[in-house]
């Protein structure tokens, strides 16, 4: 399916296509064919008419009397976040969460390919954190030059982080995945954040503990 999207998709939903994408693999994994959106918000704790709506931004899923085919949809959700895309990315910073993100996160589940790591640590480049090289950041400007980069993954100390960003954001990078724990910013609206922050979430936790 061609999927046709709507303009000014809240970003409320967009957070949302990765919770669906990842309910239908494990739905996939269980051998499940057909689900209603009735039992896709059971299973989600989110209302069936919210599907609807979602779904909706996109285009038409699903069949009335049938609801929708579980490969078909995760296929379709899919390629709506670009999984299928390939996008190539590198990380600046192999520091303790760099090398475990390396070593852990299953970036290629995700259509990304990791090409390369960036540090400054004498030790660490030169080499290989599961199959990625870590080159010294002198050869970051080049590598970006002769390379495609779609996004970058800043692990980098928080005093740094802004300028460094910027310093990217002039040699042509438009996404980042940010874990320095810095709000990043840029005049330009095509550059991309996604800015993580470990103590929003486990503050969110601290709330719902408190509140039960």
């Amino acid at each position: 399916m061609n999927f046709l999207k709507k303009d000014n998709i809240s970003d409320a939903v967009i957070r949302r296509l990765p919770r669906y994408y990842r309910q239908l693999t494990d739905l996939c994994n269980q051998g499940i064919v057909r689900i209603s959106s009735q039992s896709l918000g059971q299973e989600m704790g989110i209302t069936a008419s919210q599907i609807r709506q979602d779904f909706s931004c996109f285009g038409e899923f699903g069949q009335q009397g049938y609801g929708y085919h579980v490969e078909e949809l995760r296929r379709e959700i899919g390629q709506i976040l670009g999984v299928d895309k390939d996008h190539h990315l590198i990380m600046i910073g192999v520091g303790n969460l760099g090398h475990a993100l390396l070593q852990n996160f299953p970036f290629a589940q995700t259509g990304f390919t990791v090409d390369a790591a960036f540090d400054v640590a004498p030790n660490l480049i030169g080499t290989m954190i599961n199959n990625v090289p870590v080159y010294a950041m002198a050869d970051l400007a080049g590598f970006i030059r002769e390379h495609k980069v779609d996004v970058v993954v800043l692990t980098v100390p928080q005093s740094v982080a802004q300028d460094m960003a910027t310093s990217l954001i002039e040699m042509g990078i438009k996404g980042f995945w940010n874990f320095t724990n810095v709000e990043l910013a840029s005049e330009f609206p095509e550059v991309k954040f996604e800015n993580i922050h470990f103590a929003d979430s486990l503050l969110t936790l601290s709330y719902r503990v408190e509140n039960p």
